[in-house]
C-alpha cells in the first residue's frame, strides 16, 4: 500500500512538471506581440483566432461563445474561447483566465495582466493534451474581464457573467466540480494571494498541492478579497477559486502602466503557476 501510494505521488509530480514555464513564456510573447487587446479589437480577434488554432492543433475541441456586451462606451462584440476535453466521469473542471487588456491612452500591452494567464492556458493545452483524466477539462479564455470606464459590478467581467448565465441556462454550470482562475501570474517575484472570496476546500487543495510539489514559499499567508473571474460562479454556486499575484513591481508600479512589458516577467513563475494547476486538475479528479 505504500508503495502504490508513493509511486502515485510521484506520478503525481512528474505530470506536474511536465508543464513547461519557459513554453508559456514564449506564448505569452507570441500574445503581446499583437499590441493591446481590449474587447472588439481587431488585435484581440487575431489573437483569438491565433489561440484556437493552437488549441485545435493539441486536439482540444474549441468553441466560440460570442455574444455582445453593454458597457459604458457603448455595445461591444466579445468572444470567450472555449476549449474541451471529454472525461468519463460526467464532471468538469474548468481553468480560466481573461484575453483582453485594458483601454488606455497609452500603449498598454498587458504582457502580465492579460498576457500571462493568456499564455498559462495555452501551455496548460499542450500539458494535458494527452492525460487521461476521468473530469472533463474545459479551458476557457475569456473576453471583457476589464472595466472600460471604472470597475463596478455591471462594468467588469463581461465574459465571465456573460458564460455563467449561459451555463446556468443551458445545464452545463451543475457539471461543474470547480473553477481554477488565473490571473498576473507571471511577476518575477511570484506570491499568490490568499483570495478569501475563493471556496475553502479549493484553498486548502491549494496549500496541499503546493506543500507536495515544494512551492510553498510562492503562496501569501495573509488572506485578501479580490474580485477577479471566479466570482460570477462563486455567486452560482459553483466551487471556484483565484491564483492571482496582486502586487506587481515596487509599491504595484508596474501594473496598469506602459511598464507591463514581458521583460518584467520569469518562465520560472509561470511554471510554478502551471504546476500547481495540473496537481489541483489531479487531486480533483474522482477516487
Amino acid at each position: 500500500m505504500l508503495l502504490r501510494v508513493a509511486l502515485l505521488l510521484i506520478a503525481s509530480v512528474l505530470t506536474a512538471a511536465d508543464f513547461s514555464g519557459e513554453r508559456a513564456l514564449e506564448a505569452v510573447k507570441t500574445a503581446v506581440a499583437f499590441g493591446p487587446r481590449p474587447s472588439g479589437s481587431a488585435a484581440s480577434r487575431r489573437m483569438q483566432a491565433w489561440i484556437s488554432r493552437e488549441l485545435k492543433a493539441q486536439g482540444w475541441e474549441v468553441v466560440e461563445d460570442r455574444f455582445t456586451a453593454r458597457t459604458p462606451q457603448g455595445a461591444v462584440a466579445m468572444t470567450n474561447l472555449i476549449a474541451r476535453k471529454s472525461g468519463l466521469s460526467g464532471r468538469a473542471v474548468a481553468v480560466t483566465g481573461h484575453t483582453d487588456t485594458k483601454r488606455f491612452p497609452f500603449r498598454f500591452v498587458g504582457a502580465n495582466d492579460a498576457g500571462s494567464s493568456t499564455g498559462l492556458l495555452v501551455e496548460l493545452a499542450r500539458a494535458l493534451k494527452d492525460e487521461r483524466l476521468r473530469n472533463d477539462i474545459w479551458l476557457v479564455f475569456f473576453d471583457g474581464e476589464e472595466a472600460f470606464v471604472e470597475w463596478s459590478d455591471s462594468d467588469s467581467l463581461y465574459g465571465s457573467r456573460h458564460l455563467a448565465d449561459k451555463w446556468a441556462a443551458d445545464g452545463s454550470l451543475p457539471r461543474l466540480s470547480a473553477l481554477i482562475n488565473v490571473d498576473m501570474i507571471g511577476d518575477q517575484d511570484l506570491l499568490i494571494v490568499d483570495e478569501s472570496n475563493s471556496t475553502p476546500a479549493l484553498r486548502r487543495n491549494l496549500r496541499a498541492a503546493s506543500a507536495r510539489l515544494g512551492l510553498s514559499d510562492h503562496l501569501g499567508r495573509e488572506p485578501a478579497a479580490i474580485e477577479d473571474d471566479h466570482m460570477p460562479f462563486l455567486r452560482r454556486g459553483v466551487p471556484a477559486i483565484d491564483l492571482i499575484d496582486f502586487d506587481y513591481g515596487p509599491n504595484n508600479a508596474w501594473w496598469h502602466t506602459a511598464a507591463d512589458t514581458t521583460d518584467k516577467l520569469s518562465a520560472a513563475s509561470l511554471g510554478v503557476t502551471g504546476s500547481l494547476v495540473v496537481e489541483m486538475i489531479r487531486m480533483l479528479e474522482p477516487r
